[in-house]
């Protein structure tokens, strides 16, 4: 029975709630069968089940979906698996808390408006544990104070249940009861992290935080696997697969990656055309499908990079050994071989089972050196690779070329890396930029993953590709005010194609609100998921797109290679293997999205973290900043190097403020002073909260003593809507990020 027909049984009007047995005797299908279609059907938010296990379809004015709260607790958006959105007063939660799915009911609105509603119900809890603060209240209890400004609620604990915790301790606790109209919420100290003022404390309280397990740890079927996995590869294996141990194929990594799962060769054909080789490591071969390895593959979704420390999806005797291509080792891999033309287009490629001996393991730091030919140690290293690398620099040029042309959307890395002292503190922040090297080696993954995605395309095969949406009309709005406001004017439509976003990326180029653009851009997009239709790739502009180069750290890449060998083996699947995929595939790229999602917040979260550690370090020190938002309550700055926010607030400043809403300024009534996007001004950071990573600064002197231009009143009054402000107002603060 397919989904959408139970889905219609139920929604008709002879369906009473029922249980799924119920719902199979009366279908005369299968239980086991209707069990799994009612769980993907509710995975889907489009029903729901009560206490009693009945199963139930929401009415029209009713949606299902999951809970999140602004940073600041004082509003909540409930987000339904399809898409559909409402936004949810505090005080209409019901005690839910963040990430929990609820039933809402959907008030009437007016056109354009967001959907507002009230949560009716609390489907299903997200939260078992809660990281927080602890705080004494004398010798009979105490409270949880939870790190994640989402959380509005505190969680009171008993004295017997506090572990002996002490004020300004960092604990986890188990969740015992629920907040409701009746009493608070209430938890149960199982575990004391370190005093919350320590750095020590960050990185276990980012892993409590999102369930991660500890670093290295697997469970012990999972290691008694690994220690009968094959340590040498057999000469039938070699066989059966295609030789290129004797070509020249190298990786390219950073300077202290450890495991190598990406190798690339290169060669001119005698036509003048390049043939690419993008040879990836064969985890699938080590890693089988049902296998207890695989399961908690499954389950992890992915690596998780804190730092320095890293939560590996498999074992490290998988991934930074048996499975990693290192230097000198034969190695099994799967192999893509592209020829390309001068124009960057793929005139015909080969998929291949293989095996490869990597020559040498290169840093993207000594490519950048040998490219640009100034390092004689370097030179002796690795010269004998120079043409190889010269040519890889001019096909990605053409790659990236051709790839701009059709309209892909490039932005600049605003990523930042955290400095460490040799204690683990914060050191320094400084902003990662892409070097050539880096750049090639993507463009290469990306042709390899189209190329990939294409064949299953065509041949209209069970897959699981990587799809990004068109951009959110309403976001899309949002931003036109705002380039709008800094003087920058283009039409974005709901039908926008991404090459005009590239236009406005090429035009801010060198602006001071630059990076704050691009983070906005970025928002307007729908993130990027997994699944096993294809929609394309919206900002890669390409029309199919997978994730096929990392299997040793993403589930999808591993689960695309045990595709891609069916397709080498039997050119794809038949009869019951191809009806089984169809029924995999949809639950691998959920999954995988999920914990995608788990993985980005926490390494978000733990960024966040040192950030604030950092600014507490440089309290009193006056920077230059941007003004990156105005808003009535004051002003958002960013020092532009570190990539460090925080709040100006309005009760700090000198005047009473007018905000101007039409133009995003804030304009002093009685010295004339504007605040505007995009100017640079000089503030001291003069308090920090690291758990919350809140940042507030005050505003000095302008850089070199300069002042603001001067606006009449008769300019205030005509320059659009505004709102009056007095400097010793209260309002919100943003959270750091």
């Amino acid at each position: 029975m397919r989904a959408e027909e139970l889905l219609e049984y139920m929604k008709s009007d002879s369906y009473k709630p029922s249980t799924s047995n119920i719902i199979a005797e009366t279908l005369g299908k299968n239980p086991k069968e209707i069990r799994k279609i009612l769980k993907n059907l509710e995975e889907e938010d489009l029903i729901y089940r009560s206490k009693n296990w009945k199963w139930h379809v929401p009415a029209k004015d009713e949606l299902i979906g999951e809970i999140r709260f602004t940073r600041s607790g004082r509003m909540s958006f409930v987000t339904s698996f399809s898409g559909r959105e409402a936004l949810v007063e505090v005080a209409d939660t019901l005690w839910a808390l963040n990430g929990d799915k609820v039933l809402v009911k959907i008030f009437e609105v007016e056109r354009e408006e967001l959907p507002h509603g009230r949560v009716v119900r609390i489907l299903e809890r997200s939260l078992r544990t809660i990281v927080g603060i602890y705080r004494s209240q004398g010798s009979n209890f105490g409270y949880i104070v939870p790190d994640d400004s989402k959380i509005i609620y505190e969680f009171r604990v008993s004295s017997d249940d506090s572990m002996k915790a002490s004020t300004g301790e960092k604990v986890v606790g188990k969740i015992t009861h629920y907040p409701d109209e009746n009493s608070e919420g209430m938890a149960k100290v199982i575990a004391i992290l370190g005093r919350a003022d320590s750095h020590t404390v960050d990185i276990p309280s980012i892993l409590a935080k999102y369930q991660l397990p500890i670093s290295g740890e697997f469970p012990s079927s999972v290691l008694k696997e690994v220690r009968k996995l094959p340590k040498k590869i057999s000469d039938k294996e070699i066989e059966a697969r295609k030789d290129l141990r004797g070509r020249k194929i190298f990786t390219i990594d950073g300077e202290n990656s450890k495991d190598f799962d990406d190798a690339v060769s290169i060669d001119v054909l005698p036509n003048g055309n390049f043939l690419l080789g993008v040879h990836i490591a064969d985890v699938s071969y080590y890693v089988k499908e049902g296998s207890a390895i695989d399961k908690e593959a499954f389950k992890r979704g992915t690596s998780v990079y804190l730092l320095n420390t890293v939560i590996p999806m498999l074992p490290f005797e998988l991934s930074n050994d048996l499975c990693s291509l290192i230097e000198g080792k034969d190695r099994l891999t799967v192999s893509v071989e592209m020829e390309i033309d001068e124009y960057g287009r793929v005139i015909r490629k080969e998929f291949s089972k293989s095996v490869i001996r990597s020559v040498k393991r290169l840093t993207y730091g000594k490519v950048e050196k040998l490219l640009k030919g100034s390092n004689q140690e370097i030179e002796n290293e690795i010269g004998f690779l120079r043409e190889d690398l010269e040519n890889m620099a001019k096909l990605a040029h053409v790659l990236k070329t051709s790839r701009l042309g059709r309209g892909a959307i490039e932005f600049e890395s605003n990523d930042v890396e955290i400095v460490l002292d040799k204690n683990g503190e914060v050191e320094d922040i400084v902003l990662k930029k892409q070097s050539t090297s880096e750049s090639m080696i993507e463009e290469f993954m990306i042709l390899a993953n189209e190329a990939v995605a294409e064949i299953f395309d065509i041949q209209d095969l069970p897959f699981i590709y990587r799809v990004h949406d068109r951009p959110d009309p309403e976001a899309l709005t949002k931003l036109s005010e705002y380039l709008r406001a800094i003087g920058l004017k283009f039409k974005i439509t709901e039908n926008v194609q991404p090459i005009l976003l590239q236009r406005i990326l090429e035009q801010i180029k060198n602006h001071p609100l630059e990076a704050i653009i691009q983070r906005l851009l970025v928002r307007s997009m729908k993130k990027a998921v997994y699944s096993e239709t294809n929609v394309g790739h919206f900002g890669l502009a390409s029309l199919n797109y997978t994730h096929f180069t990392s299997p040793i750290r993403r589930y999808p890449d591993l689960v695309v290679h045990r595709l891609l060998k069916a397709y080498i083996e039997n050119s794809g699947f038949k009869g019951k293997e191809m009806k089984r995929q169809i029924k995999l595939l949809p639950e691998v790229a959920r999954q995988s999205s999920k914990r995608e999602i788990v993985a980005d917040n926490a390494e978000r979260d733990l960024i966040a973290v040192k950030k604030a550690e950092y600014a507490q370090k440089h309290v009193d020190e006056v920077f230059d900043v941007v003004i990156t938002g105005v808003t009535e309550f004051g002003l958002f700055v960013e020092i532009p190097e570190k990539a460090i926010s925080g709040l100006i607030h309005i009760s700090s400043l000198d005047d009473y403020y007018v905000y101007n809403q039409k133009l995003n300024q804030l304009l002093g009534e009685r010295k004339g002073k504007v605040f505007r996007l995009g100017d640079k001004v000089r503030a001291k950071i003069v308090s920090v909260d690291k758990t919350k990573g809140l940042i507030d600064f005050r505003l000095e002197e302008n850089k070199n003593g300069e002042k603001r231009k001067k606006q009449t009143n008769k300019q205030i009054k005509e320059s659009g809507r505004t709102s009056k402000r007095r400097s010793s107002n209260g309002g919100r603060r943003k959270r750091l990020h």
